[in-house]
């Protein structure tokens, strides 16, 4: 049984390690995400082991914490999106999904397929190459204050789109591995689940809130709005993950929901205090799950590196292609805020390690290869935002702090 005493020194110590991290990170003008991370790195059992494996193993109360972070964070990025403009990019944002899973999973598969996989492993590492992740691309666009832009709606439309297909994609890519048949009908089943639940609760939930949010302030509380929107927020992460989907969309349905009440900004003030407590622990905890003890040697120092370039290649590509009808620049941004595979990646990675597909060397580069895509796109992502409003005439986003 862990100690309550042990869990709090835990708990301090990933908490002021993703201050210390973040402060670090913006006096060298990088977004504070990537600062979380590398603290995480440093922090976490391959560096100095203040964090065990044991500690943030699935279901521990730190992993739990981490999964409440995004959850938080992408109901508050939801918060400051609004339908409409979703809607307005929709076809952008669906080729760009569309493409942002195709070209990664050609690449990857080529790639691992010529690395001496045989082509039904070869997927499961190309499925590891797919999925983006939401999450710090949404953090760093909330940091630089520029989720309002075109550019915000369509990464952030492409990024559900693509976390459907993604699902798909690994349920035909495990069902290749036991070596039975594809099974088109249930994919089919699912993914008519999948969609019809994001449409039914984004555009129902919208259109009810629109039409009447004074419910909200019904309750004696002065809380109470905030209240029953995270309630609504656990509530739809939870039943996302029965249609199979990351609890993340769920949550970014909810802020979308509540985005259309007369309360949203009071909600987003009140949402402050609860992320600057809850979303370094996701970051940080992603940061200490990589392993840097497999990635001591040259051989897997350079397949790393082809990975990462090819991850941020195909993105790269998918993103710009299909957000083309974009300018030039808007389309570079869509592509960079496709590339961080984070969470999504590890969590692949870690399925990969579990059905015996994946080495402990390549379960590591996959996830290395999540984390560095995670750190190398902020501060890209940060720099063209900044050049892009500049160039625009548009004022400045404040410096982040």
């Amino acid at each position: 049984m862990h100690h309550a005493s042990d869990i709090l020194l835990t708990l301090f110590i990933v908490f002021v390690a993703a201050q210390i991290g973040s402060e670090i990170a913006q006096r060298l003008k990088l977004p504070g995400v990537v600062g979380e991370i590398a603290a995480g790195c440093v922090v976490g059992p391959s560096a100095l082991g203040w964090i065990t494996p044991e500690q943030i193993a699935s279901g521990t109360p730190l992993d739990v914490l981490s999964e409440v972070g995004v959850v938080l964070l992408l109901f508050s990025v939801g918060l400051e999106t609004r339908l409409e403009d979703l809607k307005k990019v929709g076809r952008i944002a669906f080729v760009v999904g569309v493409l942002g899973v195709l070209v990664p999973f050609a690449m990857g598969s080529v790639w691992a397929h010529g690395n001496g996989f045989d082509w039904s492993r070869s997927l499961f590492i190309a499925a590891a190459f797919v999925a983006t992740s939401a999450g710090i691309t949404a953090r760093v666009l909330q940091e630089l204050g520029a989720l309002q832009r075109i550019e915000s709606k369509v990464i952030l439309g492409a990024a559900v789109i693509d976390d459907i297909l993604a699902m798909l994609l690994l349920g035909v890519v495990v069902s290749v591995q036991g070596g039975e048949g594809i099974d088109v009908v249930h994919l089919l089943a699912v993914l008519a689940g999948a969609v019809g639940f994001i449409a039914v609760i984004g555009v129902g939930g919208a259109r009810v809130m629109r039409w009447n949010s004074s419910w909200l302030d019904k309750p004696r509380n002065p809380h109470s709005a905030l209240a029953i929107v995270l309630a609504l927020c656990l509530g739809l992460a939870y039943v996302s993950t029965l249609f199979g989907l990351a609890a993340i969309i769920g949550a970014f349905l909810a802020g979308m929901i509540a985005s259309e009440t007369r309360q949203q900004h009071t909600l987003e003030r009140q949402m402050q205090p609860l992320l600057s407590l809850l979303t370094p622990f996701f970051f940080v905890i992603t940061g200490s799950k990589i392993d840097l003890h497999q990635l001591a040697n040259l051989q897997a120092e350079l397949m790393l590196l082809v990975v990462t370039l090819i991850a941020i290649a195909s993105k790269l590509i998918g993103g710009f292609f299909g957000a083309l009808s974009l300018r030039a620049r808007s389309a570079t941004i869509v592509g960079f805020g496709m590339v961080p595979r984070g969470e999504v990646g590890v969590v692949i990675a870690s399925l990969g390690l579990s059905a015996g597909v994946f080495t402990d060397q390549i379960y590591a580069i996959i996830v290395a290869m999540s984390l560095l895509t995670a750190m190398v796109t902020p501060p890209v992502l940060a720099w063209l935002l900044r050049r892009s409003s500049a160039s625009d005439g548009v004022a400045q986003p404040p410096e982040v702090r």
